[in-house]
This record gives C-alpha cells, structure tokens and sequence, in this order.
C-alpha cells in the first residue's frame, strides 16, 4: 500500500476532478501521470489504484506523498481550476479553488 501524503500533521489527502471545469489541456497529466490522464473525451480524470479511470462524478484518489509536490503543482497550473486536493478526514480542501 502506498503511503498517503498529509496535509497538517500527516493527514491523508485525496484528489479529485471537477470535469465541468475541465478545460482538457492536460498540464495535470503531464505533471502527475500516475495520477491524472485525459481520457477519450478529451477530459481528464483521475486514476485508481489499478490505473483503472475513475469516471464517476466527484471519483477521489488517494494523493501518495511522493507524488505530492507534482499534484499540487498540476492544482496551481490548471487553467480550468478544476483539480481539488482535500483532507480525507474532515474533506476540507487543502489545494485547489475552494483552498481557504
């Protein structure tokens, strides 16, 4: 099992795609692949832990610390704004356009 990164204190984070938003360019694909890919409609989404898509409304993944960093910079060049970083406990959004 993959450990997850925190947010404050070693918290679990999730990710998740807001594909209204999406604006399909990809950026979030190129940073963190083995967490986002476009898929044939031309709108990203995030993957699970088998690589399987995840195409459900509002479908989270656990964000790995590693991986972290490259998550959170796809949340800051996303032109769409539609990548949401949250804690797994209380669902506050830690990275992304809600963020307080």
């Amino acid at each position: 099992m993959q450990q997850e990164a925190g947010g404050g204190g070693g918290e679990a984070l999730e990710v998740w795609i807001d594909q209204d938003l999406c604006t399909g360019d990809g950026i979030c694909a190129q940073y963190a692949p083995e967490v986002f890919e476009l898929d044939i409609d031309g709108l990203a989404y995030v993957k699970g832990a088998d690589d399987e898509l995840l195409q459900g409304p509002g479908a989270t993944t656990p964000v790995p610390l590693p991986l972290l960093t490259d998550v959170v910079d796809s949340v800051k060049e996303c032109p769409g704004e539609c990548i949401h970083v949250r804690r797994v406990s209380d669902r506050r959004e830690v990275y992304g356009p809600d963020a307080e």
